[in-house]
């Protein structure tokens, strides 16, 4: 189907003559992925059909204790300052967006009470903003009404770089507007297909203004509720340990009748995800475990003891490698990686390409992830129509060898390759974690066969994965050669996923090391292509800038793929925990439930 084909059958969806189940099917049928199919609608405006929850509660309370266990223990609890997802989720059993991603990549309403479209009024013609209705009679766990003056100083909160929010890519060139109580508009500064940003998912986390207010800009990491939420979430704050431990209590007074079902939440952090999926699929000791980066040969014969499941949800996460672009051994201007300097050794493209020859992703895949890591040639790699299919990968010592030959880098006494007195000596870091540890050994020795020296450095996931300014060891620092992590997609499109290379979001001493663009790699016709995505309504040509984006990035070396991650994590046999690859794990916390 042709452009005009495609925009004349979304038309007639629009005059109701098609249905948006036939779209869907008509649409999967070419080839994409119903999340797509469904995305495209909505951004055209056209109103989608509520998902109804399988869970049927009669009372609120009664289930007893939720027991949860992310092997990355939480250290703060403000959303706006969660650079890693143990952080996101932590503050997401207390703090809702006003709506969240469902399995299917559907909006589904949280504090507001629709979702927009041109039908009903949300959406404007022209693509320039978006008009929200609030849910009315909800309250802030001390009480307080939450209105649309919240909504409006979480903008304004989060859009000013002084707050060092690391959501301010999505507020800063919007302006929101105040309506009434409990309606607010985002106007954009131009026509916006990815409309559902600001406000929605795990960036769209509200804050209580009553609390925050007194603390904005400069004085943001002060305020006392950044580790004592306050939220509008089915569970009001207990108790917090940074690192260990979060506690939670039932709220009685949620806004949404008989939830949740359990009294209590904990949520247990530290260990290691082989322990994680253990101590719910083997001991039964907890309901639920997150993120379980396991062989999977292991997960498959801990199922076998009958307590619990692995649970496999396809999203848009990738484990990659960055080469680092900058010197992290120099120190300019108070900090080192500084975005001003380039690395001795990777400034070499030879060197580069190289180590892209040295990751057999083949292997990661078939002897340490299985299932649940496919190998993948691509950073992003879903939906389907965003995944590229013009760049390629190769293992090859041999080629690396004879690359790295031609290019001057010559074999010392010691084996390892020199030129003009710098030697191809490495440090590669990531967290502690066996999957990694062994990915980590599979390129060390691919590595030395082509004359390169890998120093493996691996640390606690609860210091890498850290907001903690003064900590150099967090991935967000960058302060070695190469490192490796896993990058989260929390929504069914690439605009948020792929600003994380954008020139204006670079992670620097200023902000905190809170930019995304946490390799500090900058290239113009990236940055031109970005702007250009966001503001282009037509789904074709707005696809094809993503995959081109996609494909800068892995042509210039600056980030080797290793494999497309689905979300995996153990549960409960009797838990029934609704997931979404699209959104944090607790994005419907509300209706989980214990079956008898």
């Amino acid at each position: 189907m042709d452009e005009k084909g495609l925009h004349l059958l979304i038309d007639e969806v629009k005059q109701g003559r098609v249905s948006r189940r036939q779209f869907i099917q008509t649409m999967v049928g070419l080839g994409l992925t119903a999340p797509l199919a469904s995305q495209m609608l909505t951004y055209s405006g056209v109103a989608q059909a509520q998902a109804k929850s399988t869970y049927k509660p009669t009372k609120r309370g009664g289930g007893g204790a939720l027991k949860v266990l992310w092997w990355q223990g939480a250290t703060l609890l403000n959303p706006h300052f969660a650079i890693g997802t143990k952080d996101q989720d932590g503050s997401r059993i207390f703090y809702e967006p006003l709506a969240a991603w469902d399995t299917n990549g559907d909006l589904v309403p949280i504090l507001a009470a629709e979702i927009p479209s041109t039908q009903n009024g949300g959406l404007s013609a022209d693509g320039k903003s978006v008009t929200w209705k609030l849910k009315k009679n909800v309250q802030w766990h001390d009480g307080k009404p939450f209105t649309a003056d919240d909504a409006v100083f979480n903008w304004e909160y989060a859009s000013d770089p002084a707050t060092a929010s690391v959501n301010i890519g999505s507020y800063k060139d919007v302006r929101v507007e105040k309506l009434d109580s409990h309606t607010v508009r985002v106007h954009f500064q131009k026509p916006a297909p990815f409309w559902a940003d600001a406000f929605v998912s795990t960036r769209g986390m509200i804050i209580p203004k009553h609390l925050f207010d007194a603390y904005r800009g400069a004085k943001s990491r002060d305020a006392p509720a950044n580790l004592k939420p306050v939220g509008t979430g089915p569970y009001k704050f207990v108790d917090f340990k940074p690192g260990d431990m979060v506690r939670g209590q039932i709220n009685t007074n949620y806004h949404e009748p008989n939830r949740p079902y359990f009294d209590t939440i904990e949520m247990k952090g530290g260990g290691d995800a082989v322990s994680a999926a253990r101590a719910v699929m083997q001991t039964g000791e907890f309901d639920y475990a997150w993120n379980v980066q396991v062989e999977d040969e292991i997960l498959l014969r801990m199922e076998k003891d009958g307590k619990g499941r692995a649970d496999i949800t396809a999203g848009g996460n990738v484990e990659f490698i960055q080469l680092n672009p900058t010197d992290p051994w120099t120190e300019v201007e108070g900090e080192r990686s500084h975005a001003k300097t380039k690395h001795p050794l990777f400034t070499d493209p030879a060197v580069r390409e190289a180590m892209n020859l040295l990751v057999d992703r083949q292997a990661v895949q078939d002897h340490i992830y299985g299932r649940t890591g496919v190998a993948t040639r691509n950073f992003l790699n879903n939906p389907q129509r965003f995944r590229s299919k013009t760049v390629k990968w190769e293992f090859s010592v041999d080629k690396a060898n004879q690359l790295l030959e031609s290019a001057g880098w010559k074999r010392g006494s010691d084996g390892i390759r020199a030129k003009d007195g710098k030697k191809l000596k490495l440090v590669f870091q990531t967290s502690i974690n066996a999957p990694r540890q062994k990915t980590q050994a599979v390129i060390k020795q691919a590595c030395q066969k082509a004359g390169i020296e890998i120093e493996i450095k691996a640390i606690t996931a609860s210091v890498f994965f850290s907001s903690d300014v003064g900590n150099l060891d967090t991935y967000s620092k960058f302060y070695c050669d190469l490192q490796m992590y896993t990058t989260t997609m929390t929504q069914p499109d690439p605009e948020i996923f792929m600003d994380q290379y954008v020139s204006w979001l670079v992670a620097t001493k200023e902000n905190k090391w809170q930019g995304r663009n946490i390799a500090r790699w900058v290239n113009d016709e990236y940055d031109k292509a970005y702007r250009a995505a966001q503001s282009e309504l037509d789904p074709v040509k707005r696809a094809a800038l993503f995959i081109r984006m996609n494909d800068l990035i892995i042509e210039s070396r600056t980030v080797i793929p290793v494999v497309f991650r689905p979300r995996v994590s153990t549960v409960s046999n009797k838990l029934r925990a609704p997931l979404s690859g699209w959104d944090s794990d607790f994005w419907l916390l509300k209706d989980w439930y214990r079956e008898a």
